[in-house]
């Protein structure tokens, strides 16, 4: 028997449930038009496909279904649909980089993303100790100087210092 699609699995779940699309909007808090659109397989309504996976797997999760089987033939229908197959072009004018460094790290696997944060703040704390570091040894250096270069007896006031650079 071939593999009914996520619309006719959830569909046929809820009916014999006997729930209404409206008792699962208020259980799931997805909308009822999304319900609706999600039993008919038109995934149009949603603007990216991780509303769409959201919906399909907390609607699957109250219908008590098979969640990570749900989730496989959802990916495989949305790999079919031309607006879901790929991620939008970046030239999309509601594509900012915001939206699409979300995007990059909504797909992140986040045990990942914590260890390449926990990277990332390593590097740049060895990079500013080393920096300051060096700024450090670099003023010490002027200090063991004698006072009279930068710094006129007489007048007993302090030259500007050439900065070196």
């Amino acid at each position: 028997m071939a593999m009914s699609t996520v619309a006719e699995q959830l569909r046929v779940a809820r009916e014999a449930r006997k729930l209404t699309i409206e008792q699962v909007a208020e259980v799931t808090k997805i909308r009822t038009d999304y319900i609706r659109a999600l039993e008919e397989g038109n995934f149009n309504v949603f603007s990216a496909p991780i509303y769409i996976r959201g919906s399909v797997k907390n609607y699957a999760t109250l219908l008590k279904l098979d969640v990570p089987q749900i989730m496989a033939v959802l990916t495989d229908e949305l790999g079919r649909t031309e607006k879901f197959s790929e991620p939008p072009p970046l030239t999309d004018a509601s594509n900012t980089p915001l939206d699409r460094l979300m995007f990059l790290l909504s797909k992140l696997n986040w045990k990942f993303g914590m260890v390449g944060a926990a990277v990332l703040g390593i590097v740049l704390i060895v990079a500013f100790a080393s920096f300051a570091w060096r700024h450090h040894k670099h003023t010490d250096s002027l200090a063991g100087l004698q006072p009279a270069v930068y710094q006129s007896a007489n007048s007993g006031q302090t030259l500007p210092l050439v900065s070196h650079h």
